[in-house]
């Protein structure tokens, strides 16, 4: 992966260069969004890095903030340019992509290498529970705005900030349970299981390096979004669920797999699945409180289609989770399902 993201970055430099010479739009966006995965790879190994330097408590937190950055940094362009039903596609897509594409994409490659993997059903079914609780947390102010229509716009919104303070609050209590227990403080070092290889200062530079490409990608990235969606014919929405999720999560995606191959199934559900816990308990809340300061209130108003994927999504999970182990036909099913799910919303109207 190291080298993947050394031959990316020259889209990186392609999508700056597309967009100050005025490009195709379909070129900016393609490579502006292959431009971001090299820049999130670099911020995800440079947050590994100081991980180590900063022990497993305060590394812990590091990696549970910074993990999903770059597809939050995206989500704050998305919303200070109004586009607030790319930025719902997105949170939809992440927790689809987890645990369908990548959880299955993992079950197929290490039940392939190693038959039958068994993995602690014990953490793997809370992290399992606690997101269906959250995903149905997110569901309901949507419920009741089916509900109210038009009438109180004002108390969906009231609702969705209080949710964010809930889940927000959930998700510092999972977190100061996770320093509490010694078999999760050290889970995602694990995964990457390696020495630094940067100093500290490095780093630190690669960090704030990589986050500002990342804005700038971003930026560019959103403003192809709607010359994007007229030339193809595709919509908004369907990007929001499949492309920019992937574009922002791909480094963790790729451990995720790594892990499984490696037989290390257990860590490869805490990652997928916590990345999706990651998403619904702190992305979506502080995108929530980012977009009323931007003035541009972000409601937590899925549609019908993502609600029933959540929850459905989520209930897979916990299934898999109950028996303590996985097979590559378990894998192949979850891939065959994101691919009917990613074939429905390609095909419903925008």
């Amino acid at each position: 992966m190291k080298y993947i993201n050394y031959a990316l970055l020259i889209f990186a430099v392609l999508a700056v260069a597309g967009e100050i010479f005025h490009w195709p739009p379909v070129m900016i966006f393609f490579a502006a969004a292959l431009g971001v995965v090299p820049m999130a790879g670099f911020m995800g190994r440079a947050t590994e890095d100081l991980a180590i330097y900063t022990g497993p408590r305060l590394g812990g937190l590091l990696n549970a903030t910074l993990g999903n950055a770059a597809e939050l940094i995206i989500a704050i362009v998305a919303i200070r340019e109004g586009l607030l039903r790319l930025v719902l596609a997105s949170i939809t897509g992440s927790i689809l992509g987890n645990i369908l594409l990548i959880l299955g994409l993992s079950m197929l490659l290490g039940g392939l290498k190693h038959g039958v993997q068994k993995f602690d059903r014990t953490q793997a079914g809370v992290n399992a529970t606690m997101l269906i609780l959250a995903v149905i947390a997110l569901a309901i102010p949507s419920f009741f705005n089916f509900r109210i229509a038009d009438i109180d716009e004002a108390s969906v919104e009231y609702l969705s900030l209080s949710t964010a303070v809930v889940m927000l609050a959930i998700y510092a209590l999972g977190i100061i349970f996770s320093f509490k227990g010694a078999s999760t403080q050290n889970e995602y070092a694990q995964a990457h299981d390696h020495q630094p290889t940067w100093s500290r200062g490095l780093a630190i530079g690669v960090l704030v390096a990589a986050t500002l490409a990342i804005v700038v990608l971003s930026e560019i990235l959103v403003g192809a979004v709607e010359p994007v969606v007229e030339s193809l014919g595709i919509s908004e929405f369907f990007l929001g669920i499949i492309l920019i999720p992937l574009v922002g999560n791909v480094a963790e995606h790729v451990v995720a797999v790594q892990v499984a191959i490696k037989n290390k199934m257990e860590l490869s559900l805490a990652i997928s699945i916590g990345s999706s816990l990651q998403i619904a308990l702190f992305v979506t809340p502080i995108l929530v409180f980012v977009s009323l300061l931007m003035g541009n209130p972000l409601q937590l108003t899925f549609d019908q289609f993502e609600i029933v994927t959540m929850i459905g999504a989520s209930l897979i999970a916990a299934l898999i989770a109950l028996d303590g182990e996985s097979n590559w036909l378990e894998g192949a099913q979850l891939l065959g399902v994101y691919l009917i799910i990613a074939l429905a919303f390609f095909f419903l109207p925008s």
